[in-house]
């Protein structure tokens, strides 16, 4: 078995008080665990336990941390305190991935893809825990110890034990800032080794910021932003609830307005499950960048009439939910579209509520390709979105786990659904009518390149499209008004370090 090397000398351990990578630190005066194993060779928390299921989750079914953690958590039943390790657990190492490889490396004659997947990501639990928590070494070591025995087996940990000893002491920004010194290269291998994001991410997120009129010196910001945990935001669906009333004293749940959006209300302390206006199904979990796709899309103006709204790409449902609630306000009717059946019921479940308001005519619910409904359905909307699949590049900070799991490829494997898709669109939306196209990432392929496509072709099919000045209507939202940096060309574009929110883009279009 190969051994890690030994740890580098030094003085007196700095602080951690400034994390590269991770969500927060564990308050003072919690170090220790609760229900920590009595025997530590042989047993473990469960907090770590379902830290590293998780884990496995992902890596091994291409599973989504933001589903899977929340049932592991309410299936053991973690009190609030261990639940929110096993969550800064998870989410620190899944945002933290790169780096913690890259010392892990350095510190081990073994090649990484020698290490079996399941060691390592006891490996990255540890010095997540090590660098950037206030978990005390000794019990960070021990209990990676320990829990690579419970999970993976005795064999390994050996060189747990070694490799996560070698890593006592050490600073995280400083190893990097090392590493990367030593690596050479250019300045995005640089930034892409220190913010723990593959360096063709940082490639596309700095040619992003530059043709969407932003400063790419902003770009170690931005990818920052990536790896702070978001506030959790709920959207008060129009009709069914009201921001004002979500913000009413609950001991459970503090709660603060939205910065933006005028149905968004931003929970600061407690679970948002616990709001009773999310457990009848009137509010919703929701980013505000994505409340504001939504709102941008109503405020559109139109000409002639407003009566039937469609949302082309309907699954898993929050975008839907909001724009049925407006649509029923002024007496419109939306159709969900949704390819995939499970999906669709995704769809039905987040506008329930809608219909016990409003009644079951005032939603529709379809199982269908959205690339088929411009020919099935010419000319027959007023308002359609187009919330596109996409990449997801400009939500790292909520799925982290997508910058490890997406390549350079999917974004050509994308861009064909994603013009055909906006092609239909512009096809089943009637003259005078208005089509958003969104994608929740940044990256040119995505955005303005998939627009000037979807322009050109429609021309070719006798369809004249023009831009509307979207960044105009956004500032006709009701708390957007003074939204700095959106502007995008004639397109809306959101930043998590500018705004807070996700990256989404947005670009109005009416078919004359």
């Amino acid at each position: 078995m190969s051994e890690a090397r030994g740890g580098r000398p030094g003085g007196p351990r700095r602080p951690r008080q400034d994390r590269a990578i991770g969500e927060q630190a564990r308050p003072a005066g919690q170090r220790e665990r609760s229900g920590v194993q009595r025997d530590r060779f042989t047993a473990v928390d469960d907090a770590r336990r379902v830290a590293f299921a998780v884990l496995r989750a992902v890596g091994d079914e291409d599973a989504y941390a933001n589903l899977v953690l929340p049932k592991m958590l309410r299936a053991k039943r973690l009190d609030a305190r261990d639940a929110a390790f096993a969550t800064e657990l998870t989410y620190g190492v899944l945002r933290g991935r790169g780096a913690y490889d890259a010392l892990i490396a350095s510190v081990t004659d073994r090649a990484l893809s020698e290490i079996d997947a399941p060691v390592l990501d006891v490996l990255r639990i540890g010095a997540h825990q090590l660098l950037a928590m206030r978990v005390p070494d000794h019990a960070a070591v021990a209990t990676s110890v320990a829990l690579a025995r419970v999970e993976v087996g005795a064999g390994p940990s050996g060189l747990v034990n070694a490799v996560l000893r070698s890593l006592v002491g050490l600073d995280l920004a400083t190893e990097l800032d090392r590493l990367a010194a030593e690596a050479g290269g250019s300045e995005d291998a640089r930034l892409a080794l220190v913010s723990s994001h593959p360096e063709w991410i940082v490639r596309s997120l700095r040619e992003a910021l530059r043709a969407h009129g932003s400063d790419p010196a902003e770009l170690p910001v931005l990818l920052a932003a990536d790896n702070e945990a978001p506030a959790v935001a709920l959207c008060a669906l129009p009709g069914l609830a009201a921001p004002r009333k979500l913000l009413e004293p609950d001991t459970r749940v503090e709660l603060e307005p939205g910065r933006w959006s005028p149905t968004a209300a931003v929970v600061r302390r407690g679970d948002p499950g616990a709001v009773p206006a999310v457990r009848d199904g009137n509010a919703r979990v929701q980013d505000e960048g994505s409340q504001l796709v939504a709102h941008v899309l109503a405020a559109a103006p139109l000409e002639g009439r407003d009566e039937a709204w469609l949302d082309l790409c309907a699954g898993p449902g929050g975008k839907a939910a909001l724009l049925a609630a407006v649509a029923a306000t002024r007496g419109a009717r939306l159709t969900a579209v949704e390819v995939a059946p499970h999906r669709a019921e995704l769809v039905r479940t987040s506008l329930a509520g809608i219909r016990r308001s409003h009644g079951e005519d005032a939603v529709t619910v379809r199982v269908a390709d959205g690339r088929e409904v411009g020919d099935d359905e010419p000319a027959a909307y007023d308002r359609i979105l187009v919330d596109a699949p996409c990449t997801g590049l400009g939500a790292l900070r909520r799925r982290p786990e997508a910058r490890w799991r997406r390549t350079p490829a999917d974004l050509g494997s994308l861009g064909p659904l994603q013009r055909e898709l906006l092609g239909s669109a512009l096809r089943a939306v009637r003259p005078g009518g208005v089509v958003a196209y969104a994608t929740c990432s940044p990256v040119l392929a995505e955005t303005r390149l998939v627009v000037d496509d979807a322009i050109r072709a429609a021309g070719k099919q006798g369809l004249e499209v023009e831009r509307l000045d979207t960044p105009a209507v956004l500032a006709t939202v009701p708390g957007a008004e003074s939204m700095p940096g959106v502007a995008a060309g004639q397109a809306v574009q959101l930043w998590p370090h500018t705004h807070g929110t996700d990256a989404m883009h947005v670009q109005l279009l009416r078919r004359r």
